[in-house]
């Protein structure tokens, strides 16, 4: 639903910066590296180490990379292929960069296993939500369900209540710090939820393709006997 509605949003707000860099000569590759190399350092820096305020305003700072390379590209008119591999593939890294350290926050000073484990689940589930959409419309599915959870939402309740939960360092009340742990539950169950959703809409279009598919060559059979 983010993805919807917030995408088209930030890049219109995004595209006169986007307009600025094409301008001092900054090619949209350069944007998508340096804003996911700056997502990793601030999750694998900060994360672990419990700084989750500015961990989180790191992140923010260098996330929106991921809607002012494509905006470039189009203004630019060098839209291409690679540009999008290049993009989907790092997007990936950021994301698993993003719950890795919460996980390794987790494992080592958060003193808590299982919110370890649900971090995993987290980085695991968000990639295989996004292969099944890929594997799917390779195969050549539309896949028409986004889902409960996509990449958007994930990142959006996750960076906000690791965000808000480190401001107990600046002496908000201790007890804003159970928003990530619960934040972490929500995105699981909603990734399990998404999973789910789109394997049933895969198998479902794939059944209705092989029937179509099936039919067609029958059609084509009987045409065949007939003109004998």
């Amino acid at each position: 639903m983010l993805n919807k509605y917030a995408r088209a949003f930030f890049t219109r707000v995004l595209t006169p910066f986007a307009a600025f860099l094409l301008r001092r000569g900054v090619s949209p590759d350069a944007v998508t590296l340096i804003g996911t190399a700056g997502v990793v350092a601030g999750a694998l820096v900060f994360f672990p180490r419990g700084e989750f305020f500015w961990g989180t305003i790191t992140i923010t700072a260098f996330v929106f990379s991921d809607l002012v390379d494509g905006n470039m590209a189009r203004q630019a008119g060098v839209s291409s292929r690679w540009g999008a591999f290049l993009d989907s593939t790092l997007d990936r890294v950021a994301d698993a960069a993003i719950f890795g350290g919460l996980a390794l926050w987790y494992a080592g000073s958060g003193h808590d296993n299982l919110l370890c484990a649900v971090a995993i689940f987290c980085l695991a589930s968000g990639q295989v939500v996004s292969y099944t959409k890929a594997r799917g419309e390779s195969i050549g599915l539309p896949v028409a369900v986004n889902g409960m959870i996509e990449r958007a939402e994930r990142l959006v309740i996750s960076l906000v209540a690791a965000g808000v939960s480190g401001l107990e360092k600046f002496g908000v009340p201790s007890w804003i710090g159970v928003l990530l742990p619960v934040a972490l539950w929500v995105v699981a169950v909603g990734s399990l939820v998404t999973l789910v959703q789109r394997v049933v809409t895969v198998r479902r279009e794939s059944a209705e393709a092989d029937a179509a598919e099936a039919e067609a060559a029958a059609g084509r059979a009987a045409a065949e006997g007939g003109a004998v």
